[in-house]
């Protein structure tokens, strides 16, 4: 190994498919530096994240995970049944235990090449107001899926309790989350690490633009430059490329389902992220 540690960074993982276990089974480091930013989806059942989770902590230098809808699932055939809140820190504790940072933890700072940066797990939902032109409404916008036979299964296995609905948990999120980003110091460049894209632009390569109420907020819109960040690491879309919004790189590193990345030819690798961008926007 070299000894020049790399941040990568990877997401959608969704082990529940045997050959996309196969993919975590193969991941190495490249160093013994190395750190792996994980976005999320992971698994869809407690035990397969845990199990992935606990393989990847044991070969990286560092781990950090933000949560994905499908680890926010409740599916019956899940021997864990907690719903919601209570879900999603069992899966705190969890990676607490194996060494994996959360977004209710501490920042870390990479210190490696291309830093210092904060590196920030977030946990920001959606609340359906990504969404398609004439639908001013996210009843509208709703029913426009329901219509087009586009609806996410969030809606029957993602449960908000015990806030009255996921967009009310988004919007707690949010304000959590923001006070925390604004607490970092003011000339610090980040890394923002969301399942959910931060902004809208990357939606726009959906083929059904329906699903994108499902996949973030407009409250997140201008975080990638108030919060000076190098680069936004995400996933969720399953269209893993590299995208520019305001001078900021918006990276998806989804891996994706195998009938997904067979069309590719192979699944994604772990991306490394670049770093460079908050520096211009730190000097503005």
């Amino acid at each position: 190994m070299t000894s020049v540690g790399r941040l990568l960074a990877i997401s959608d993982l969704h082990v529940h498919h045997a050959e996309n276990r196969a993919i975590v089974e193969r991941l190495r480091p490249g160093s013994d530096d190395d750190w792996l930013l994980v976005a999320g989806d992971v698994g869809e059942v407690f035990a397969e994240v845990e199990w992935a989770l606990s393989v990847l902590a044991g070969r990286f230098a560092k781990v950090i995970w933000a949560p994905g809808n499908h680890e926010l699932w409740t599916p019956t055939t899940d021997p864990v049944q907690a719903r919601g809140v209570a879900r999603y820190r069992m899966l705190v504790e969890m990676c607490r235990r194996l060494g994996v940072l959360t977004p209710e933890d501490p920042y870390a700072t990479w210190d490696g090449p291309g830093g210092p940066v904060t590196v920030a797990p977030l946990f920001v939902l959606y609340d359906y107001s990504f969404r398609p032109v004439g639908a001013d409404t996210a009843e509208a916008a709703m029913e426009r899926a329901y219509a087009a036979g586009v609806v996410c299964t969030d809606e029957f296995l993602l449960h908000p309790d015990p806030y009255p609905d996921r967009a009310a948990w988004c919007a707690a999120r949010a304000e959590l989350t923001e006070a925390r980003l604004a607490a970092i110091e003011p000339d610090r460049r980040t890394v923002l690490v969301n399942h959910f894209p931060l902004v809208r632009e990357p939606t726009r390569a959906l083929w059904h633009q329906e699903f994108a109420i499902w996949c973030g907020t407009e409250r997140t819109a201008d975080w990638h430059r108030r919060f000076r960040a190098d680069a936004v690491v995400y996933g969720h879309l399953h269209i893993p490329r590299s995208m520019t919004v305001d001078g900021v790189p918006f990276v998806e590193v989804s891996v994706g389902y195998p009938r997904e990345w067979r069309r590719r030819g192979r699944p994604v690798d772990v991306t490394e992220v670049p770093l460079g961008a908050g520096d211009r926007l730190v000097q503005r």
